[in-house]
């Protein structure tokens, strides 16, 4: 079934309005080009294009958007064509056997008055990958909110625990210190002596995040699209990378009234792969090691998974088989081969 996110109806909605009172109705013709990871067509995909009715055509029903829906042929390809004053489109495509992809099409952008370009927008074609399902399996998954709790304590590392998806002792549940995360804040304050007042003037904060282990660490990956909706339900690849693990990562964030801030955080599209417990031998080669992710950044809620089996870099979780006890996490239900 075709989902949009709640955004990206939103923005589409809106983009529809615009486009009726600027633009008047124009027609449009996408071709999809469905391949998969190796970059081979894949024929039989389910493929939808959404779109925005014209208000004359949702006057007395709640159904403000429509669709046009086919399959991949033996080239993979799926070709949808119509008048509308949509702005923007919504691709969605689905075969058994892989993860579904979604992806936002600008037709016309605000301030985008080029004609040829706008003509090009109207007539694309707009590759989307599958991603095969492999081998989905238990991990331990958890939802996990920092951003908006008092931090347990500042200038000092702070043990978390993936498994549990909590602090260790004494700040929470956890009992082995996985990562380590480090706060540092320097408030500015303007003091008033003679009314006892204390203005604030800005921040500077710092969360340094790093591991108890030589070889663990954590790398860096994003996501595409405005509101990071885009692209496949399995938003990391199967497996996670082998090598380039960076054992420390710094996020700043910083307001003053009188400067450029600074915010290094970005909650919609990064997110990230780990390393942890790691053993390394004589050599300083990895011997053992657990890995896994997290979706998202450490300024808003993310999730984090967990591969529990030694050396097993794959990162496809079963929903059904959560080993943690916070059953929130969820990656996209997909259906397998």
């Amino acid at each position: 079934m075709k989902i949009l996110s709640f955004l990206t109806l939103v923005t589409l909605a809106a983009g529809c309005a615009f486009g009726q009172a600027e633009l008047g109705s124009h027609t449009w013709t996408a071709t999809i080009k469905v391949v998969d990871d190796n970059d081979q067509p894949v024929e039989g995909a389910n493929v939808s294009v959404s779109y925005f009715l014209p208000a004359s055509e949702t006057q007395n029903t709640d159904k403000q958007w429509d669709e046009i829906k086919g399959l991949s042929d033996a080239d993979g390809t799926f070709t949808a064509s119509h008048t509308d004053a949509s702005l923007s489109l919504g691709i969605h495509a689905q075969k058994v056997g892989y993860y579904s992809t979604y992806l936002d099409h600008e037709l016309y952008l605000p301030g985008q008055f080029d004609e040829q370009t706008v003509a090009a927008n109207r007539n694309s074609t707009l590759k989307v990958v599958l991603k095969k399902i492999g081998n989905p399996i238990p991990m331990y998954a958890n939802r996990v909110d920092i951003a908006h709790k008092e931090k347990p304590a500042l200038d000092k590392p702070i043990g978390f625990d993936l498994m549990a998806g909590d602090w260790i002792a004494p700040y929470g549940k956890g009992k082995n210190a996985d990562m380590f995360f480090t706060w540092h804040v320097d408030q500015d304050m303007n003091v008033v002596p003679a009314l006892g007042t204390h203005d604030n003037r800005g921040s500077d904060s710092k969360l340094t995040i790093s591991f108890p282990n030589a070889g663990d660490g954590i790398q860096e990956f994003d996501v595409p699209g405005r509101f990071g909706n885009e692209g496949s339900e399995l938003r990391s690849p199967q497996e996670a990378p082998a090598e380039k693990y960076e054992s420390q990562l710094i996020k700043l964030q910083s307001w003053h009234p009188d400067r450029a801030s600074t915010n290094t955080y970005d909650h919609i599209h990064k997110n990230y792969f780990l390393r942890v417990q790691t053993v390394l031998d004589e050599n300083g080669k990895v011997k053992s090691a657990l890995y896994g992710k997290i979706y998202g950044d450490f300024d808003e809620v993310f999730s984090t998974y967990l591969n529990p089996e030694p050396n097993s870099r794959n990162m496809e979780f079963d929903p059904k088989q959560n080993l943690s006890q916070n059953k929130k996490p969820r990656e996209p239900k997909v259906t397998a081969p």
